[in-house]
């Protein structure tokens, strides 16, 4: 068993893009990763009575998020919540990406 470190590296400084954690280095960027998220969320709540519509929908919101921040790991937890029956009246996608501009993203020690 190897023993690994992680570590939470910081969201970048817009004046110095790609030098810290986030894959992305516009705001423009950002502000569409809200946009599909909030527009994501709020027709989950609809979809809420037709899963198979839902299950649709939250695979393309969680590719359409991976093109636009990048290969961002953090996407799938909330592609699993999203999966779980109840669950699409919480605003999953808004918090992850909310999450990702706040905090940055996680990699493995060592990594730079």
């Amino acid at each position: 068993m190897t023993d690994q470190t992680w570590e939470v590296l910081p969201p970048e400084d817009p004046r110095r893009p790609g030098e810290a954690g986030m894959p992305f280095g516009s705001r423009g960027r950002l502000v569409l990763a809200f946009g599909l998220a909030l527009v994501s969320d709020a027709l989950s709540v609809w979809l809420e009575f037709a899963p198979p519509l839902q299950w649709g929908l939250d695979v393309a919101t969680a590719m359409l998020l991976f093109v636009v921040l990048g290969r961002q790991w953090l996407i799938l937890p909330a592609l699993i919540a999203e999966a779980i029956p109840g669950v699409a009246v919480f605003p999953a996608w808004v918090l992850v990406v909310g999450s990702i501009a706040m905090w940055g993203t996680v990699k493995k020690g060592g990594q730079t």
